[in-house]
């Protein structure tokens, strides 16, 4: 993920044009990331009050070195206070502990799909207009739209000067909210928006497609031609064309998937499914790995096979593109979700194979209790961090062969059970 739009993914997201077509409630962010509880909200306290103006007295200044006018300045910080709610949503969020398949299920589910073709058709002509001007494919913007905001219906209220200075002051990343905080006070001098109409999730995302400022400044856009790259607005045109931006600048390839569902042959090396080992399609079908239809996967580019399940659930083989949207978010998951959901939208079926149901995700302490055991039975992780990542994945596989199980890294419940017996 970069690191620009990687922190984005903490946000609450979200067009009610949209939310008319949906039968149900509308549903809101899938971002596949901690996500606030709302168990005790502490008293606003008079000394961080008092903290915070210090602290805003003494980062006026260096806001000044950076280019921002004292004018703005002023007027971007008139009636900001100490938020504690913002605190407290940073302090004591809860992990995503989604399964891929439950996941999915909401990301690409039938009304998240009839409300993505209601948005495609509403706004068609101008998802015409971005895709020939960027080379991103209209579904894919869509899907990106309608898992950060649903289709614009949720697209954040909090002040963003207060939450970010709030963040930067009192937040465990002060240096990187910041940073955002000098970005936030740069657009509103620029024009594109005023200070009292820039709102977005208390993490700091903002517009239909929740860019953090710094993504902002680097990728937003002017599509509409009125001098202001306005994501914040009913109208979705530059957020659209901002996102689409966004994935072009990272190396889109028009016309190549994400990645396409396959059939894995009987005795396939399960150490092969490593996104490091990239083959051609045609290359990977002599392999007998093939489309779901039998027949191999047109060559559209290098392609890696990817199993968010393991053994137990769908195999993918996924491109370039599937790199592009980790820019976004890095989580498998939402990668697979826009995937998917854009795929749906433009008529495609849905995944056909089946999933381990009855599987629960991993928490975080039981993540890094897996870590601990592997690594005590001679398979190091590298670090006990409770994050699944290709260290984790290889000391895994290195377990599973060596108690003669299928090698497909993937931390499953029931390998945490063996590995405490």
């Amino acid at each position: 993920m970069s690191v620009l739009m990687r922190i984005a993914a903490l946000s609450v997201l979200l067009l009610a044009s949209i939310a008319q077509a949906n039968p149900g409630p509308p549903e809101r962010s899938l971002r596949p990331e901690m996500r606030p509880q709302f168990d005790v909200i502490p008293a606003q306290s008079t000394a961080n009050d008092r903290g915070l103006q210090r602290w805003i007295n003494g980062f006026r200044a260096r806001a000044v070195a950076q280019g921002i006018s004292a004018q703005t300045f002023d007027l971007a910080f008139r009636g900001v206070t100490y938020n504690a709610d913002i605190i407290r949503r940073d302090r004591n969020q809860s992990e995503f502990t989604k399964t891929i398949w439950d996941y999915l299920d909401s990301a690409a589910s039938d009304a998240r799909v009839r409300n993505g073709q209601a948005a495609l058709r509403q706004n068609e002509r101008l998802l015409n207009a971005i895709e020939a001007r960027y080379g991103v494919e209209k579904e894919v913007v869509v899907a990106v739209w309608g898992l950060e905001s649903s289709f614009g219906a949720f697209r954040g209220d909090e002040p963003l000067i207060e939450a970010l200075a709030t963040l930067a002051y009192d937040g465990r990343r002060g240096r990187f909210f910041e940073q955002q905080l000098v970005a936030a006070l740069k657009i509103i001098q620029d024009g594109d928006v005023a200070a009292s109409n820039m709102t977005g999730s208390w993490a700091g995302a903002m517009g239909h497609t929740q860019f953090i400022p710094t993504s902002y400044l680097a990728y937003a856009v002017d599509f509409t031609g009125d001098g202001k790259r306005d994501i914040w607005s009913d109208d979705p045109a530059d957020a659209l064309a901002s996102t689409a931006s966004y994935l072009a600048n990272f190396g889109w390839i028009s016309g190549q998937p994400w990645g396409v569902e396959v059939r894995l042959p009987n005795g396939f090396d399960y150490t092969q499914a490593n996104r490091r080992i990239q083959r051609l399609p045609s290359e990977w079908a002599r392999r007998g790995v093939t489309g779901i239809d039998g027949r191999a996967v047109p060559d559209h580019g290098d392609a890696a096979v990817l199993l968010p399940a393991g053994a137990q659930g769908a195999a993918f083989l996924i491109f370039h593109n599937f790199s592009v949207i980790e820019r976004y978010n890095t989580a498998d998951a939402y990668v697979i979700g826009v995937g998917h959901l854009a795929d749906r939208i433009g008529g495609g079926r849905e995944i056909q194979a089946d999933w381990p149901r009855g599987d629960r995700a991993l928490v975080f302490a039981e993540r890094q209790e897996l870590q601990r055991r592997l690594t005590a039975a001679g398979h190091s992780t590298q670090g006990i961090d409770g994050r699944i990542g290709p260290l984790t994945i290889d000391a895994i596989r290195s377990y599973q062969s060596s108690q003669g199980l299928v090698p497909d890294g993937y931390p499953s419940l029931s390998l945490l059970t063996r590995l405490r017996e």
